[in-house]
Formats: structure tokens, sequence, C-alpha cells
């Protein structure tokens, strides 16, 4: 730690967060604000069910094939100064997505998003590494860090439901702009600059290969899902393969590697990486789905079902007040997987309140989602960047960050891929039907809204085709988390003492 940061003022300090956690607030907000503007998209671009996906998670797809070159390069180059040009970047690719005439136009937009987000996020989790090297001031700055993120998911609904209540989706982008410009500003004011010492030789060939092989396994993962085995999954399965032997075999012989393997064996930290993975995954498939269920099936407006997802935002607040008595009490890794086994039940109990008629039943259901997922991402960030050593920060942020972000991506991508499987395996339309219609039903209830009157028959099997999807890939979600709870409570330390021999070494 430099002697900047040691003599940070305990005010800089938090006020410093407090930045950081603006900016993550803000890459989770934009990571599911969008859910919301689905209807009106498809209504203004009319773009297809694949290209919604892709709307939806390109963003995330370039920004965690990048958080491990990013990760080094902030390292390298100074956190504040990656974190400061990353923010003006993405907010002119918001400018851009805001003024999209196309589909094709908005995904290039949320792709250039996407790559300036990659720079900030590591860039968040190491600078507040370095600020905090108190070990208990250290867990509740990543705490509140962690409730950016949790809180971020879940308030993109409810930002989204006020902008969309007023103005057209293009907003959702827009908002992005002054937020990045008070971030800029102060974060010239009050972060402090930090980077490795001695980051050694920058290897270009080990950051191709990271994102060939992150990106091409993420791509071929939400392929499957939508398309089965075809000849461009095998090729696409083939060259994420090759590329990850190949990285992992250079990062084994390399003296300054861009990924410090050794981490992964160490049984907590892979722990973690997974427990955090799954508690994303979870929160926010289920934030991509449930917003078009709120406002597709249940009739509620922009601004109706923000305020319906507020219970996830509260519960995973309240995480704040009672995650260091948890500690206490039960220790780090019987927290994490209780974390999780809680968001568990909340998943199964939202399966089973979806379709019931007074919404009070499935608020509650959300309850322990907020609240599980929120106590579990905090858990594991902790136990993950307590292994290393400062001057390692960028990297295992890197790697915390893919894993927030991965789950992004595997969240929307499998959960909604899942989603329409499940809904046109349920669908049953009249071989009257014109052939037109037949596809715009077949292809997403979003698009069967538009073309089937609200009173018909037809309207009413999609939309109960739509509801048994929900239920289905709720209970999914709900086994995946029960079952990372479980590898949690098996692989992850009670104290902190057994959590950080990797930081000694």
């Amino acid at each position: 730690m430099s002697p900047a940061e040691g003599s940070l003022a305990v005010r800089r300090r938090w006020l410093a967060l407090v930045v950081l956690m603006l900016a993550t607030l803000l890459l989770a907000i934009d990571a599911t604000v969008l859910a919301l503007a689905v209807p009106s998209l498809t209504a203004s671009l009319a773009p297809t069910a694949e290209q919604v996906l892709w709307i939806g998670d390109i963003y995330s797809v370039a920004l965690v094939g990048l958080l491990v070159l990013m990760g080094n390069l902030s390292d390298r180059f100074g956190r504040k100064r990656v974190l400061l040009l990353g923010s003006a970047a993405f907010g002119a690719a918001s400018v851009l997505a805001a003024l999209s005439t196309s589909a094709e136009m908005l995904i290039v937009a949320r792709l250039l998003l996407g790559v300036a987000g990659a720079t900030l996020m590591p860039s968040t989790l190491s600078l507040i590494r370095n600020i905090f090297d108190d070990d208990a001031e250290r867990t509740r700055a990543i705490a509140l860090w962690s409730v950016a993120i949790g809180a971020g998911s879940a308030v993109g609904p409810l930002v989204g439901g006020v902008l969309l209540e007023h103005f057209w989706w293009g907003s959702v982008f827009l908002i992005n702009v002054p937020i990045m410009v008070v971030v800029i500003v102060s974060g010239v004011l009050l972060l402090p600059e930090s980077k490795n010492p001695d980051p050694g030789r920058f290897d270009a060939s080990s950051a191709v290969l990271s994102v060939v092989t992150i990106v091409c396994g993420v791509y071929a993962v939400k392929h499957v899902v939508d398309h089965g085995v075809d000849a461009r999954l095998l090729v696409t399965v083939v060259l994420a393969v090759l590329a990850g032997v190949v990285f992992i075999r250079r990062q084994r012989r390399l003296a300054h590697p861009l990924v410090d393997l050794d981490l992964f064996g160490y049984r907590p930290f892979a722990g973690a990486v997974f427990a955090n993975l799954i508690a994303i995954f979870a929160l926010v498939g289920l934030l991509f789905f449930f917003s078009q269920y709120l406002q597709l099936a249940r009739g509620m407006s922009p601004l109706e079902a923000g305020l319906a997802e507020l219970p996830v935002t509260l519960a995973s607040i309240v995480v704040v007040l009672i995650i260091a008595a948890m500690v206490r009490r039960i220790g780090r890794g019987r927290s994490i997987a209780t974390g999780l086994g809680c968001a568990s039940l909340g998943l199964t109990a939202t399966a089973f309140t979806v379709g019931n008629a007074h919404f009070v039943w499935l608020a509650l259901a959300l309850v322990p989602i907020g609240l599980g997922i929120g106590v579990a991402m905090t858990l594991a960030a902790d136990v993950m960047l307590s292994a290393v050593p400062p001057a390692k920060a960028g990297a295992a942020s890197a790697i915390t960050e893919m894993a927030n972000e991965l789950g992004v991506v595997l969240g929307i991508a499998v959960l909604g891929s899942f989603l329409s499987l499940m809904y046109r395996s349920g669908l049953s339309v009249s071989d009257a039907t014109d052939a037109g219609t037949r596809a715009r039903v077949e292809d997403s209830f979003a698009s069967a809204t538009a073309v089937l009157d609200p009173g018909s028959p037809a309207y009413a099997a999609a939309r109960t085709a739509f509801v048994d999807a929900v239920q289905t890939t709720s209970l999914v979600a709900a086994v995946m988390t029960l079952a990372a709870a479980a590898v949690a409570w098996r692989l992850i330390p009670v104290g902190r003492d057994a959590a950080v021999p990797v930081a000694d070494a």
C-alpha cells in the first residue's frame, strides 16, 4: 500500500468508497434496467426473441470477457486512471445506446458499454482492497460494495419503471451520463492512485487467449440453449477448449501470469468464486424474466413493476445490519451457505406464488431472495479478496468480478433461454392461426401480446404457457442455488483465519 493510501483520513476513505459504490451501482443497474424496457423495445425496434436476449447479455459477455485483461491493465497503469477513463467511455457509449434506431445498433452500443464497464469493475474492488487495510473496515466496505451490486440489480427495474413512465426507452441509458460525470469529478478529488509496483512484462498472448476462452465459452452456453447442438456450437466449443488449455499451460510457465491460477488450487477461494457466481446467476436471471412477468402477465405498468420488486432491494440492504452477527455466530462459510439456502427457499416460494391472484404472497417470496443473495455475495467477495496480498488486488478483484459478470451472463442467457424454451413447449396455437401471427406468438409472450386480442382464448393460452414457464425456471434456479449452498458449506471455512493462507504465502 502506498503512503498516499495509508495517510487517507477516515472521512476521505469512506467518501472514496461512496464514489466506488456509485460506479458499481450504475454498472449493476445497467445489467438489469433493460429488462423492464423489453416491452417498449419490442414495440419500438421490433427485435426477435434472440435479439432481445443479445441486447440483454451482450453487455455482460463483453464485460466478463475483458475483465481479466482490464484488471491486469489497471494494476499496471493505475487503478484510478483506468477507472476514470472507463467512466468517460461508459458515458459516451450510453449516449449511443439511447439514440439507437434499430435492434442491431442497440446491440453494438451495449457491446461498447460492456467494453467500457470492463475497465471499471476490477478497479473498484482493487481500490477498496488498497484503501482499507484494516480487516474489520474492509469487511464493512466490501459489504457496502456488495450491497451496491445487489441493490443496483434490484433497483434497476425501479429506475427503469420511473423513467419509462415518463420518457422513451432510451432514457434508461441516458441517465448514466450525469452519474458518470459525478463519478469522474469526485473520483479525481477523492480517490488515491494505486498500482502493482512490480507487474512484470505484459503478455499479449495471454490476454488474447483469455478473451477467446471466456467469450467463446459463454457464447457456446447461450447457443446450445437457443439452438441445440450444431456445427457452430462444435466450432465454438473447440475454440474455447483449445484457447483455455493453452492459456492455463501458459500461466503455469510465466513468472508474472495474467491470472494467478494457484488461487484456484485453494479450495475456499474456489468455493467462494462458485458461490458468488451462482448468487448473481439466480438474482439477475430472476429479475430479467420477472420484470417481463409483472408487466405482461400481471398487467402492471413499468413503474408498478419496479415498485413490486422493491422487496428484493430492501432485503439486500438489511444485510449490512445482520451480516456481522451472522459471521460471529456461524462463521463465514456457513453464513454463505445459509444465504444461498435462503435464496433457494425464496425462489421455490416464487415458483408457487406467481400464479396467485394476491401479489402480497409473491412479494413475501422475494424477501429471502434479496436477503440470502446479499449475504452470499458480501462474504464470498470478502473471502476471495482477503486471500491475496495488496499487490495482486487487481487480479483477485478481476476474478471476483468475472464471477459476478459470468453470473449475469449465464443468468440472462441460460434462464432467459430456458424460459423461452419452456414457453414454446407449453404453448398450443390453433391450426387456424395465420403463419405470421403464429410466428410472433411462438417467438415470445412479449411478441404475442402485440398481435393477440387480450380477451381471446389464444391470449389466455399464451399467458398460461408463460406463467408455467416462469414457475419452472424459478425452480431450476432454486435447485442450482441449493447446490451452491452445499458446495459453500463444504469448501469455505468458518473463520477469517482459515481464509488467508494464500495471502501469507
